[in-house]
């Protein structure tokens, strides 16, 4: 079997000496001297002053929302895994969808403007599997209207924008460290932002609002996390370059084993340095897409239709067509990618895939769909490698 992903996992011994460590000082949560240890290296690899290390992603995205006193609207993507939303409604605010980029998929920012009204206070955008928005667009619009920007940057561990860490922009960047990104902790997630005094408020936040043993600064929650998960998290930054360069190695495979595929891959952003998080196709066919999915999945190898559905869609929002979002999340599929894939084991996979295009009935291709630009589907320019 082969899944969509698979957490990496350091030698046991490796992780089994933190753990000794825990079992001698029997200082399990709170703050810890292994959670400390973690931010600190944290800060140093990524080059990033001020980080909170939280109990998942999304907790780390309602802090930010709550820390930023956001209310009201917030302009936000229909392209995103539910947390995105979720989150906003969750803080009592508002999710206003603005379409997506069609060779991107990340939030588009000529559209952000007319969706502006006198209620929204904020933008939270997601760099989409990794590749960062266009976010000197995203910051002037904030500048010209005085609104708080928050990233959801789960997907992001690695990627830099302009040779710093895509965590640096927006007034807070957040990130997940579940077990299947391409740093985890098991479960966790963090918090970055330039502004000390932001720091501070979220770090309150994070421990119930205590700022003393028997005081409180204000309401807070429990978004702490313990020493176990930071000392997952500590083996696995040793190896994180190792994890980055077998990722960018398995998705240039998949570049040229796919070069003719009816179907292209997202373009990025030509100013950042990417982490092949993830290996997305978006087939120039719902039909074709699920027919290719439907041949993996009887070979016991599995993908999975990420994002889907739209956000706009969801029952508990304002629903709201979008019509190139709402394209995409029909056609995207995303395909196997981990630590210990093989190329043996991606050749089988885009055998599979070719097999089904090249021997798919005519009729089939027919669709009423967004018409993409074919010169982009069988040459794409990779960080400046074109397959």
């Amino acid at each position: 079997m082969i899944p969509v992903t698979k957490p990496f996992l350091p030698k046991a011994e490796d992780f089994k000496r933190y753990v000794d460590t825990i079992w001698e000082r029997q200082w399990l949560t709170n703050n810890g001297p292994l959670l400390n240890e973690l931010e600190l290296k944290l800060q140093e690899y990524l080059g990033i002053k001020h980080l909170l290390y939280v109990s998942n992603g999304t907790i780390a995205i309602q802090l930010a929302i709550k820390a930023l006193g956001i209310q009201g609207e917030v302009i936000t993507t229909p392209f995103s895994y539910v947390a995105t939303t979720s989150s906003i409604v969750w803080e009592g605010c508002t999710p206003v969808y603005v379409d997506i980029d069609p060779e991107t998929f990340n939030i588009d920012p000529a559209k952000i403007e007319a969706a502006i009204t006198p209620e929204t206070t904020a933008i939270l955008a997601t760099h989409v599997y990794g590749n960062p928005c266009d976010i000197d667009a995203i910051q002037a619009i904030a500048d010209k209207h005085q609104l708080k920007v928050i990233y959801d940057a789960a997907h992001c561990f690695g990627t830099t924008y302009k040779n710093k860490s895509v965590f640096a922009y927006g007034d807070i960047s957040t990130a997940s460290f579940h077990a299947t990104k391409l740093f985890h902790t098991i479960e966790g997630g963090a918090v970055f932002t330039k502004s000390p005094k932001l720091l501070k408020i979220m770090a309150g936040m994070r421990n119930f609002g205590h700022n003393g043993p028997e005081s409180f600064s204000g309401p807070g929650i429990n978004a702490k996390n313990c020493e176990f998960r930071a000392a997952m998290g500590l083996c696995n930054l040793k190896h994180i370059e190792e994890i980055l360069e077998t990722r960018r190695k398995l998705s240039y495979h998949y570049f040229k084993r796919l070069k003719n595929i009816k179907g292209k891959f997202p373009k990025l952003n030509a100013d950042m340095d990417y982490n092949f998080a993830y290996f997305p196709v978006l087939f120039d066919s719902e039909v074709l897409m699920q027919q290719c999915m439907k041949k993996l999945e009887g070979a016991k190898i599995y993908c999975r239709r990420y994002f889907y559905p739209s956000l706009s869609s969801l029952h508990y929002v304002n629903q709201t067509a979008m019509p190139i979002c709402d394209d995409v999340v029909k056609r995207i599929l995303c395909l196997p990618l981990y630590h210990t894939l093989t190329t043996a084991d991606l050749d089988l996979i885009c055998r599979l895939i070719m097999r089904v295009q090249n021997y798919q009935e005519p009729v089939l291709l027919k669709r009423k769909e967004i018409k993409t630009n074919p010169a982009d589907n069988n040459l794409q320019r990779i960080n400046g490698h074109t397959f």
